[in-house]
């Protein structure tokens, strides 16, 4: 069983930056990958960015350049730090984590952001 707790989440002016983190704990040794995903009013949940044990990272297009995920292996913690943030950036963000990509996965309970002025 894994556990994920987000946090960082809250409201921001466009333009404006936040920082999120997922921590890790549990049985979590075989878990490679960690991802951010977002659910946002009327659409449906997309992949943010993910980011395997190595280090290589992808990212969904719209958020290519203006969002960054890494991740510390020691603290089994994935960060995502979100910069020049537009209002359809606004969503219930969610943390994942899985062996591969073909495993379901595990979620975190997710941390609102809301992006309006």
């Amino acid at each position: 069983q894994v556990r994920l707790v987000e946090s960082g989440g809250g409201l921001v002016q466009p333009g404006g930056s936040l920082r999120l983190s997922c921590a890790a704990s549990g049985s979590i040794f075989s878990m490679t990958i960690m991802g951010w995903y977002r659910q946002a009013p009327g659409k449906q949940r997309e992949l943010v960015a993910g980011i395997n044990r190595g280090g290589s990272t992808n990212y969904a297009d719209s958020v290519k350049g203006r969002f960054t995920i890494s991740r510390d292996n020691a603290k089994n913690t994935v960060y995502l730090q979100m910069n020049s943030l537009k209002a359809e950036d606004t969503a219930v963000y969610y943390c994942n984590t899985k062996p591969n990509w073909g495993a379901a996965g595990y979620w975190g309970q997710g941390t609102q952001v809301t992006v309006s002025s």
